[in-house]
């Protein structure tokens, strides 16, 4: 039987450590008990299909892997779409945005870890910004969500 040795096993490892670049983007999402996301632009209560510009997330990041904490839920039946859309508007061919990357129909109501359902690696062919969609009803108390996001940094395009 042959051994087959892929040639670009090591070619994105950065650093100076063997195991990679691994980063961990944490984001966090509390709200007041009005249903306004606290520490906002806004202070009205989040409504059924509003983005919620979570934080930025850098060029050349592969989007590995996310979890969205939900230590506190939102209103019962809210569900949640963890995505990205690039910071100037326009799309990539390469890697377009997705505002559901991560996944869709995420209970943000009920308290638990709830892990990205998607299926493919991506690397942001530029900078852009983690957005969370929300669906079904609106927020009316207040509640405790905390994003992250696994990638390692393979360098700009």
């Amino acid at each position: 039987m042959a051994t087959v040795s892929l040639k670009s096993a090591l070619k994105r490892q950065f650093g100076n450590t063997p195991y990679g670049n691994l980063s961990v983007l944490s984001f966090a999402l509390a709200t007041l008990a009005s249903g306004a996301a606290a520490d906002s632009d806004s202070t009205t209560a989040i409504a059924a299909g509003d983005v919620i510009d979570l934080g930025p997330l850098p060029e050349g990041m592969r989007l590995d892997d996310a979890q969205i904490i939900v230590s506190t839920g939102m209103t019962a039946t809210i569900t949640g779409s963890l995505g990205f859309k690039y910071e100037d508007g326009t799309d990539s061919t390469e890697a377009p945005q997705d505002a559901a990357y991560f996944g869709s129909g995420i209970d943000l109501a009920a308290a638990g870890r709830k892990r990205a359902t998607g299926t493919k690696l991506l690397t942001l062919a530029k900078p852009a910004r983690l957005i969370l969609t929300t669906a079904v009803a609106a927020n009316a108390k207040a509640s405790d969500l905390k994003v992250l996001v696994y990638g390692e940094q393979v360098g700009a395009r």
